[in-house]
């Protein structure tokens, strides 16, 4: 079975910057010429992640208070003690998220539901260039 990888590159403004990537991964999708598999998304870094949502304002907001309530950027983190970089809430944010996604895709078309989007999260306390590995494989 084919395998084929991408990257796909973008400026986020940290800070729990959320952006919809389905139609990007979908470009990657075409591009292989695959058209049945499954697109694994990955994200090397350590302060982002990737899930699904309807990608919309309400539930976009809804997400933002949801990680600032359950995972306050104000309390104390030792990872902020030891390298003094004030984002230790963003690794803890992204350890729970999760860096990566798999989705099925058929006739080169994500098997994503009517409302579902795949998004990429950064939960940095600043500015980023990002990268994300697309890994396709099918047929």
């Amino acid at each position: 079975m084919p395998v084929k990888t991408f990257t796909l590159q973008f400026q986020t403004h940290g800070d729990g910057d959320i952006r919809d990537i389905t139609d990007a991964v979908t470009q990657q999708i075409l591009a292989s010429e695959l058209k049945n598999g499954t697109v694994t998304i990955f994200a090397p870094s350590a302060t982002s992640a990737l899930t699904t949502i309807e990608y919309e304002s309400g539930c976009i907001s809804d997400l933002q208070r949801l990680f600032d309530e359950i995972i306050d950027p104000n309390r104390h983190y030792e990872h902020n003690a030891r390298w003094h970089d004030g984002n230790g809430h963003s690794h803890v944010r992204a350890a729970l998220l999760g860096p990566s996604l798999s989705v099925p895709f058929t006739e080169s078309r994500l098997t994503l539901g009517t409302w579902q989007q795949i998004i990429f999260v950064d939960f940095d306390n600043r500015a980023r260039q990002r990268e994300l590995v697309l890994q396709i494989i099918g047929e």
